[in-house]
């Protein structure tokens, strides 16, 4: 269910198409946010009414690559291609292109819904310790056990002083 319904939709587009208010004074007057106005005013202008009552759905990856590369050819917002291809959301446009320039067009390819399935070996990694820390902490153990011993014997030399020193007395 949407959170706003059509008819106050249409009624903030009225406004703003037949009455000439600016986005701002619709918003202010039917206590809804800017950036919702200009998404409904948007989609109404590409889509009409069809436009105001738009599910969210899965797109394609060769859509979502098509789209990114429209934008960028036709020098337009997140927030226009939105509309032009009936995208409830420009956030998905924007997360669109973040992965298209960070890891290529091939990873709108791939499904990347939901969490991933838990495997035998996701749930319990194998720990393979680098060479080169195992040597360290070899050798870090046997100064430590060195470090251990040697503070006995002084402690027990310490000890000894003292009950000859009290035995003297």
């Amino acid at each position: 269910m949407s959170k706003h319904s059509l008819e106050l939709k249409l009624d903030v587009v009225e406004c703003v198409l037949k009455k000439r208010y600016s986005t701002w004074e619709a918003a202010r007057e039917h206590r809804v946010d800017q950036s919702c106005v200009r998404k409904w005013v948007n989609a109404y202008e590409y889509h009409g009414i069809e436009g105001l009552t738009r599910k969210h759905g899965t797109y394609s990856g060769q859509f979502k690559i098509d789209v990114i590369e429209y934008m960028h050819t036709n020098h337009l917002s997140i927030r226009q291609i939105a509309a032009k291809f009936g995208i409830p959301s420009p956030k998905s446009v924007r997360d669109w292109e973040h992965t298209y320039y960070e890891k290529g067009p091939q990873a709108l390819l791939g499904e990347r819904r939901g969490r991933k399935k838990m495997t035998d070996e996701n749930k319990f990694p194998k720990y393979k310790p680098n060479k080169n820390i195992e040597e360290d902490l070899i050798a870090e153990n046997q100064r430590l056990k060195m470090e251990n011993a040697y503070l006995k014997k002084l402690n027990a030399l310490v000890q000894e002083r003292i009950q000859r020193e009290n035995g003297k007395k």
